[in-house]
């Protein structure tokens, strides 16, 4: 499914590097304890989102998406060795279970467009509760419903830039706007998946062309909380 670890490689050595600018700036505010398992979920969205980019037919992609879902719906004792991505979500200490919900977000996006609302919703959800999962799994329980709405905040905002269909992305910036307000500081474990809603949301406003601001921003987030 991916590159095979060597004796001599770390799985946050082979991910890291996939991730987008954004994500590893979000990365860069995680404290060493929580820095595997937030490398872990972030390289498993862009996992998911590279199967869809890259199947030519949706049944492909179901296909590739389907052994994730059976991976991460069993105990991580019975996972094959040598996939990176799997080493990194050892890390969860078995509450991956969390992420197939991640997985089936995934898999909505591979209808036909313009996709249902209840699709594009279905697909929020599952990044809202894998940023919840990992409350769970950094032992922030407290905060796991403060995390899921920074995950919908997100979610929203990252597809409204990037969906292709005009019909699509009408309903997603509506949905967008609907949650606007702000968010409780969340603490230094979760403080990446502030700095990703607050990067998304920022790149929205200026229609997805980016800001120069985004290192302040990330820092601002990144080091105060909001």
């Amino acid at each position: 499914m991916s590159e095979q670890t060597t004796p001599e490689s770390r799985p946050e050595d082979l991910l890291l590097p996939a991730l987008p600018q954004t994500m590893r700036l979000a990365l860069a505010y995680a404290p060493s304890q929580a820095r595997l398992p937030t490398l872990a979920l972030l390289a498993l969205d862009q996992r998911l989102a590279g199967l869809l980019r890259h199947s030519r037919e949706p049944m492909m992609a179901q296909i590739r998406l389907a052994w994730w879902r059976e991976t991460l719906d069993r105990d991580a004792g019975e996972w094959p060795e040598g996939e990176p991505l799997l080493a990194a979500l050892r890390s969860w200490n078995g509450k991956h279970r969390t992420l197939v919900a991640l997985v089936d977000g995934w898999e909505a996006l591979t209808g036909e467009a313009p996709l249902a609302p209840s699709a594009l919703e279905e697909m929020v959800d599952g990044r809202a509760a894998a940023f919840a999962g990992l409350a769970h799994a950094l032992g922030r329980e407290g905060e796991a419903e403060i995390a899921r709405t920074l995950g919908r905040r997100w979610a929203l905002a990252d597809l409204a830039t990037k969906l292709n269909h005009p019909g699509e992305s009408v309903v997603v910036r509506r949905l967008a706007q609907a949650e606007d307000g702000r968010v409780a500081r969340v603490s230094r474990a979760l403080r990446p998946l502030a700095v990703l809603e607050g990067l998304a949301r920022d790149n929205l406003a200026s229609d997805g062309q980016g800001s120069a601001r985004t290192v302040l921003k990330a820092m601002r987030i990144g080091l105060l909380g909001r």
